[in-house]
C-alpha cells in the first residue's frame, strides 16, 4: 500500500494526543494508556485500509468466478473469445468491475488478447487471478480448446471456494475459543500481577521471589539486584529515560505486559492462519489482541 495524504490527519492527531499525554498525564497511570491511544490514532488508518484492501481481494476472488463463468458460457454460445471478453467486461462484478471494463476497452482497442489478460492479472494483484490468467493465456497461446479451459478452470475456482468456506465454517468455534482463552489469560496475567504479587511482598515472603532471581523483592527500586515490581520511568533526560525504560522490561510489570503481548502476537497469527490460511491475515488479529493487552494491562494496575 502506498503512503496517502490523509494518513497525514491520523498521525497529527496522535501527535496532539501524545503533546497532551506528556504536558498533562506525565506521572499518572493514563500516561502508557494514553500513549496507545495517540499510536493507534496514528496508523489506524493505514490499518482500515489494510482490512479494506484484504476485504476487497477476497470479493474480486469471489467475483472473478462469475466472471469465468459468463466468460466459458459466452465462448460455449459461439462467440469468439475477444468478442466474448468484450461482451462479459460489460456486465458489473463488484470490485471487479474496474478491471473488467479495462480489460474490455484493451481488447476493444486491437489490444492481442494474452497481452490483455496480462495486463488485467497483474492490475488485480491477486495470487489466485495470476495462476489463472496464466493458465488461460498458455492455452491461448498453444493452441488449446479454451471452451475446456475455462471450463476447469470454473471448476477448480469453485472447489477452491467450498475448501475455503468449509474451513472457515468449520474453526468459527475454535477462533471464538482462542479470543476467549487469551481474554482469560490477560485475566489471569492482572490478578497475579496486581493480588498475588503485592500480597506475597507486604506478606513478606520474598525468599520466593529470592530464589529465582538471586535478589530480593522490592515495591520500585532494584538496589539488590533482583526483581522488582515495578520502575519509574524517568523523563529528565536522554539518558535517564532509555535506564528506566531498560530496567522496567526487567521489572515485574514489564515481564508480565513482554509476556501478554508475545502471547497475543502469536495468538492472532495462529487465528489467522487456520481462518484465513494465510500468516498475514492473522496479523489483523494480532493487533487487535495486542493493543487490548497493552491498554488493559497498563490501566488495571495497582
Amino acid at each position: 500500500m502506498k503512503f496517502k495524504s490523509k494518513y497525514l490527519i491520523g498521525i497529527a492527531i496522535g501527535a496532539l494526543i501524545f503533546l497532551v499525554d506528556v504536558s498533562v498525564y506525565l506521572k499518572t497511570k493514563m500516561f502508557v494508556p494514553l500513549i496507545i491511544v495517540a499510536l493507534t490514532a496514528g496508523w489506524i488508518q493505514f490499518l482500515l485500509d489494510f482490512f479494506a484492501e484484504n476485504q476487497k481481494q477476497k470479493e474480486i476472488e469471489s467475483r472473478f468466478l462469475d466472471l469465468v463463468r459468463n466468460l466459458s458460457g459466452a465462448i460455449k454460445s459461439g462467440m469468439p473469445v475477444s468478442r466474448a471478453i468484450i461482451h462479459v467486461s460489460r456486465i458489473d462484478y463488484g470490485a471487479l468491475t474496474p478491471y473488467t471494463m479495462k480489460l474490455g476497452n484493451q481488447v476493444e482497442w486491437a489490444i492481442p488478447v494474452h497481452k490483455a489478460l496480462l495486463f488485467f492479472s497483474n492490475s488485480t494483484n491477486n495470487d489466485i487471478i495470476k495462476r489463472t490468467i496464466a493458465t488461460v493465456i498458455e492455452a491461448e497461446q498453444s493452441g488449446g480448446n479454451m471452451e475446456d479451459v475455462l471450463s476447469s478452470i470454473t471448476n477448480s475456482l469453485i472447489e477452491i471456494k467450498k475448501i475455503k468456506e468449509q474451513r472457515r465454517a468449520s474453526i468459527h468455534s475454535q477462533i471464538m475459543q482462542s479470543y476467549v482463552i487469551y481474554f482469560i489469560f490477560i485475566g489471569v496475567m492482572i490478578v497475579v500481577q496486581n493480588m498475588l504479587v503485592p500480597y506475597l511482598i507486604g506478606d513478606g515472603q520474598k525468599s520466593l521471589f529470592s530464589g529465582i532471581s538471586g535478589g530480593t523483592v522490592s515495591g520500585k527500586s532494584n538496589s539488590g539486584g533482583g526483581l522488582v515490581m515495578s520502575v519509574d520511568i524517568k523523563f529528565d533526560s536522554l539518558r535517564s529515560f532509555v535506564i528506566s525504560l531498560t530496567r522496567w522490561f526487567s521489572s515485574m510489570r514489564g515481564v508480565f505486559l513482554m509476556l501478554s503481548l508475545i502471547q497475543g502476537l502469536f495468538a492472532g497469527v495462529i487465528i489467522g492462519k487456520m481462518a484465513e490460511g494465510d500468516i498475514i491475515s492473522g496479523l489483523k488479529h494480532s493487533v487487535i489482541l495486542m493493543t487490548i493487552s497493552f491498554f488493559v494491562m497498563t490501566l488495571f494496575k495497582v
